[in-house]
């Protein structure tokens, strides 16, 4: 049963959250990080990927990286941009993104849940990334990037949240990419006893996005000892029938020495090809190929599609297995320098774009993942292939950080 609890959040003053506010680290390099920064000195950028004010080229994993980021933190505290909440308190946090959406929980997740497997994962992380975060939430003692959780949802937790939403927000501004950002404070003690009892209730929590800051969190715990409020982590909880889930699109270098008519003739065998098909694929087992200046619609055909292993169903899995790995020789495609990701929110233009640039050969667009599968994956302990899913919108950095 999953452990949720209310903390006292770090946040922006409201009138100042559209300046402080940010994209997650990781998202951006540090290049994008600085114009983006540029003459804006309440940036959380400043906190999130401190580099940005210390000289080009300097090493973002340096020491004195994350001591400036904890001087800049601190300056924001100082200054009362960032103000801390004298009482434990759960929030809500709205996202609008076009059509879409979203509201999520912002509550204090266990480190115990995380590494028992009550909170579920479905990758891998790397020792070096997590590594960085934890030197980051070190300096700083305090978690200012959420983990992305979600549940299966709860009728009892909606009706809470349509009445509390329907209240006037503590913060409310629209980011510079569009996307709306609504904070309210649940301060009432039946409500927050109400959402503890409820969650007690719930099996588990998927991770969707921050697994990175999840095992730096939980490696922070068993390293103080659970000293402070270090036994928990930030999150924000989201009822899965409210996920996003867009699809992470592949652009490959070369054609690996086939000419134009002998790739088609072995993509022929595991699809359906059609030329001239759409390029956003409409459902599981489609995807489209941009090559030689046009889109082909591609089915997987039924003797590869047919199985009952949700890894082995999944689209981006049959794509590895079956094109890239034995047609394009790629064999791995986290190491390989011939292969790259481009997140559903730069859309297909982007793909065509690459491609006629001559910088690579072919583009696939994929169909998101669901986030079925995903659960389906992490409850049997599974691990998805990599760039299998990219969530919008993005949850923002300084909209909540938790002190340990």
């Amino acid at each position: 049963m999953a452990t949720i609890k209310p903390f006292a959040a770090l946040r922006p003053k409201p009138g100042l959250a559209p300046k402080i506010c940010e994209l997650p680290y990781d998202v951006m390099s540090s290049d994008e990080a600085r114009q983006l920064a540029a003459d804006n000195p309440l940036s959380f950028l400043h906190v999130s990927k401190p580099e940005i004010d210390l000289p080009l080229g300097t090493d973002p994993y340096a020491p004195e990286v994350y001591a400036r980021g904890k001087e800049n933190f601190q300056r924001l505290i100082s200054g009362g941009a960032l103000c801390r909440d004298r009482e434990p308190f759960f929030y809500l946090y709205r996202q609008i993104m076009g059509q879409h959406s979203q509201v999520g929980l912002v509550a204090a997740a266990s480190c115990e849940d995380y590494l028992k497997g009550v909170i579920k994962k479905h990758e891998l992380t790397r020792p070096d990334k997590e590594d960085d975060r934890i030197r980051h939430i070190e300096a700083l003692s305090s978690q200012t990037g959420p983990v992305f959780l979600t549940y299966r949802a709860s009728r009892t937790i909606d009706e809470l949240v349509t009445k509390r939403v329907s209240e006037p927000p503590a913060i409310d501004f629209t980011a510079r990419d569009g996307v709306r950002h609504t904070a309210w404070v649940l301060a009432s003690k039946s409500d927050i006893l109400l959402i503890e009892s409820e969650f007690v209730c719930t099996p588990c929590l998927y991770i969707a996005d921050g697994h990175h800051r999840s095992a730096a969190a939980a490696r922070v715990y068993q390293s103080r000892k659970g000293s402070g409020h270090s036994a928990f982590f930030l999150s924000v909880i989201f009822p899965h029938n409210q996920m996003q889930i867009l699809p992470y699109n592949r652009v490959l270098k070369d054609l690996n020495g086939h000419s134009l008519f002998g790739l088609i003739e072995k993509l022929q065998r595991v699809f359906s090809l059609k030329p001239g098909g759409p390029a956003k694929p409409v459902c599981k087992h489609e995807l489209a190929l941009y090559l030689d200046g046009r889109w082909h619609a591609l089915a997987v055909r039924p003797e590869f599609a047919s199985t009952t292993d949700p890894i082995e169903s999944l689209d981006v899995t049959l794509l590895q297995k079956h094109v890239l790995d034995p047609i394009f020789g790629i064999e791995n495609p986290r190491t390989s320098k011939r292969i790259n990701f481009v997140g559903g929110i730069r859309g297909t233009v982007e793909l065509e774009k690459l491609v006629n640039s001559g910088d690579y050969s072919c583009a696939f667009s994929m169909f998101p993942t669901s986030i079925e599968d995903l659960m389906s994956i992490a409850d049997a302990n599974g691990i998805m292939p990599p760039k299998s899913t990219w969530f919008e919108p993005k949850l923002r950095d300084a909209m909540f950080c938790h002190m340990i």
